[in-house]
């Protein structure tokens, strides 16, 4: 009888054990393969950081991991010849006004389809969900000629005025205020005498500020990004934001890989800081969009 229970108890510590290893060995593969994953996305970052501190001479030369000594002579170098503190301000004002835009009046729209039950009410929100298959770059030909035709190529409105018409924003936020706001609320609000405007500005917009948070980030970060539609609809260097600047650095110096570095690097890491800040309000908005009950 002693036997057979200090047998079983065997049994059952050889399966145990090999459970553990085979539990062991699992974690492994999956932070094996997460760190790998993390790796490709830090080793060009890293890469771009580091070359743009080289020369062109040194870039060409041999494959660099440390930081080199020619950063400053690179920014010297671009700031005499590429205006980079503009291509800053413009990028500033081109993306916190369509970043309001896109904002205010997607959730204008959104509220509407939401709460007004008007006459082809889904078949319109089926046609603006199905504009969202349409690749952005589809539209620039009609875009060039909607602002020739109303005089505001070469301007930052250009670029500013179709922000106000993102269809992903409408979508969104129209979800968004079905699973979240009800009805009662806004009866309330007719009650008492709130024109509808009046409800919209003081009463849905302090509601969706969890779900704008996220967008804003969005619409920041790809407006911020933007750099076919200012190439095609502005010709002035003194409008261009930051990318279509950086840009420019190519075409004055060819191959100066460390100036081209630079301009990348000076135009990615605000990015990667605001991303970095508000990366949780971006998950949180992404799991608020996946939830409706």
């Amino acid at each position: 009888m002693y036997a057979s229970v200090k047998e079983s108890k065997l049994k059952i510590a050889l399966q145990y054990q090999k459970h553990n290893s085979k539990h062991l060995f699992s974690h492994f593969l999956i932070y094996f393969f997460l760190i790998s994953l993390a790796l490709l996305c830090i080793i060009p970052f890293y890469l771009m950081l580091i070359y743009s501190t080289h020369s062109n001479d040194e870039i060409a030369a041999k494959f660099i991991y440390l930081p080199g000594t020619s950063l400053i002579d690179n920014f010297v170098r671009m700031m005499k010849n590429v205006n980079i503190g503009r291509g800053f301000i413009n990028s500033i004002i081109i993306s916190v006004s369509s970043t309001f835009l896109n904002l205010y009046f997607g959730a204008l729209t959104g509220y509407g389809f939401s709460k007004f039950n008007f006459k082809g009410n889904k078949k319109i929100f089926t046609f603006l969900l199905a504009t969202m298959m349409v690749p952005g770059q589809l539209s620039l030909i009609g875009s060039y000629r909607w602002m020739n035709t109303l005089g505001l190529l070469d301007s930052y409105a250009a670029i500013i005025l179709p922000a106000a018409s993102s269809a992903f924003t409408v979508f969104f936020l129209k979800q968004f205020i079905d699973s979240s706001i009800p009805n009662e609320i806004l009866e309330s609000g007719r009650m008492d005498g709130a024109g509808e405007f009046r409800m919209y500005n003081r009463i849905i917009l302090p509601m969706l500020l969890p779900a704008l948070s996220a967008l804003g980030i969005f619409s920041f970060i790809g407006s911020w990004n933007n750099f076919m539609g200012p190439l095609v609809l502005l010709f002035s260097e003194d409008k261009f934001p930051l990318p279509v600047i950086v840009s420019l650095v190519q075409s004055y110096y060819g191959t100066d890989y460390g100036l081209l570095y630079l301009g990348v690097t000076l135009s990615v890491v605000p990015i990667i800081i605001v991303f970095s800040i508000f990366s949780k309000k971006i998950m949180g908005g992404v799991a608020i969009g996946s939830v409706k009950g």
